[in-house]
């Protein structure tokens, strides 16, 4: 283990820690409740289809991801490159952009792993407290909620070795979730069910196609943490690209094997469809619990990656002024960044007392602006490429030539095409609860905007920002 002398961090995680804190952070709660609507509403080829599509542009997203970690590894990732590329007031919006969708997410997983416990323990939702927009709130909801995210962001604190390792352990359990999928629907699937193939046109295809960035945020939890990873730089960027290509087939596998499952009114009157998809496989409700088990695994690890995430590009706003410099400090023993993972850790706490509708908004809201950072990203990527070709790159993708533009024009222009499909008119627009949510969150992020120093691009733009702040 090696401490980076320039921040504290200590070098620590290895290969398969990083793979699996970016591979756990993709496959969190989604699979479980919502794979019978991607089916019905898309077949199951076109929900398949949708996933290939949606795990080639994020892959291609990953190829520009994993040359600018590897050329700059430092916490908070995509706040590094746009500081570098577009200056310090696009690296704020970049960052806030994606804070908000990695806290709008951890915030709905402390909700969704006590409504998926209570799938095994139904007692759990026996004492209503009240509701909010509608969904009920119950005791044993908000006790199980909380107290997960009290000793997920305790564990978090003691450091990244310890929670990287139970990362681990549990990406190896949906690995074999996914292995009994593929065993079950060549024992007790049906070609039969899976028909109509397509269904909804392409209005089906993109419900599905526009859900990709939630599912699929988190394998950018790599460069997060890429100042506590043991590994040669290339390799770092590596296992961005990789991380998505094993979340892009664990999805096809699930959303697959549940169309061979079930017939389609089965799978419209399922609470959670791929549970009972599991048990109908193999015949037995054993092993549909054995999957809500697999839905609570992914849970945690997407909820535990998210604070490892989230709390890195705190700590780089913190460090580079644009928040208040608690944000900015590591735990003199621990060599963690405390009040970053108190925050996330503090609204975990409270989301589950919020209900899982209004919760269901906040995450939509979030999804736009994730995109948003992605767009970001990959506008930094061409403008380091144009402005500074002789910058150090341990991994160069496509080469020295043109491809690697290519590629990143390619991820660009299909970011952006996925961004419209969030849209008031398109097929599957946002309802107009999570754009009010979304207004807010930008209309703060505005005001906090305001405070940062105009700075342009460059490899020394950081200290052009700490330079300028009042009482530098």
């Amino acid at each position: 283990m090696a401490e980076d002398s320039s921040t504290g961090f200590v070098r620590q995680l290895g290969r398969w820690d990083a793979l699996a804190i970016g591979v756990g952070a993709m496959i969190g709660f989604g699979w479980v409740v919502l794979t019978g609507e991607w089916l019905v509403g898309a077949g199951t080829l076109g929900a398949v289809l949708a996933f290939v599509v949606g795990g080639v542009i994020m892959a291609l997203i990953g190829l520009t991801y994993a040359e600018l970690v590897a050329a700059m590894p430092h916490a908070g990732g995509e706040h590094n490159y746009v500081m570098r590329a577009m200056g310090s007031r696009w690296a704020f919006v970049a960052s806030w952009a994606l804070v908000g969708g990695y806290v709008t997410i951890a915030a709905f997983e402390a909700v969704a792993l006590p409504r998926t416990a209570a799938y095994l323990f139904p007692s759990l939702e026996s004492v209503q407290l009240w509701s909010v927009a509608g969904s009920p709130v119950y005791l044993g909801w908000g006790l199980v909620g909380t107290l997960a995210a009290v000793v997920l962001t305790a564990i978090n604190i003691i450091g990244i070795r310890p929670a990287s390792m139970i990362q681990t352990f549990i990406v190896l359990f949906l690995v074999i979730i996914a292995g009994l999928m593929v065993v079950g629907a060549g024992v007790g699937g049906s070609l039969e069910f899976a028909q109509p193939l397509f269904t909804g046109g392409f209005g089906g295809f993109a419900t599905v196609l526009v859900v990709v960035p939630f599912l699929f945020v988190g394998f950018d939890v790599i460069p997060q943490s890429a100042e506590e990873i043991d590994l040669p730089f290339p390799m770092i960027g590596k296992m961005i690209v990789l991380s998505v290509s094993l979340a892009a087939l664990f999805y096809i596998i699930i959303v697959g094997a549940s169309g061979l499952a079930m017939d389609r009114e089965t799978l419209v009157d399922s609470d959670l469809a791929t549970a009972d998809a599991m048990a109908a496989l193999w015949g037995s409700d054993a092993f549909g619990t054995v999957l809500v088990a697999g839905g609570i695994a992914g849970i945690l690890t997407s909820w535990n990656a998210f604070l490892i995430g989230g709390s890195r590009l705190l700590y780089a706003l913190g460090r580079s002024g644009m928040l208040p410099a608690v944000f900015g400090k590591l735990h003199p023993r621990f060599r963690t960044p405390t009040a970053a993972l108190l925050f996330i850790g503090v609204l975990s706490a409270a989301a589950p007392w919020l209900g899982a509708d209004a919760l269901g908004w906040l995450v939509d809201s979030g999804s736009p602006s994730i995109v948003l950072g992605y767009l970001l990203v990959t506008v930094a990527f061409l403008v380091l490429r144009r402005r500074e070709p002789d910058m150090d790159r341990p991994l160069r993708i496509g080469g020295a030539g043109g491809a690697g533009v290519g590629i990143g024009v390619v991820a660009l222009v299909l970011t952006a095409g996925l961004a419209t499909l969030y849209l008031p008119g398109m097929p599957s627009s946002l309802p107009i609860e999570p754009w009010v949510l979304f207004g807010l969150w930008w209309l703060l992020g505005v005001v906090l905007l305001l405070r940062v120093p105009s700075v342009a691009g460059g490899p020394d733009a950081e200290e052009r920002v700490l330079s300028r702040l009042p009482g530098s």
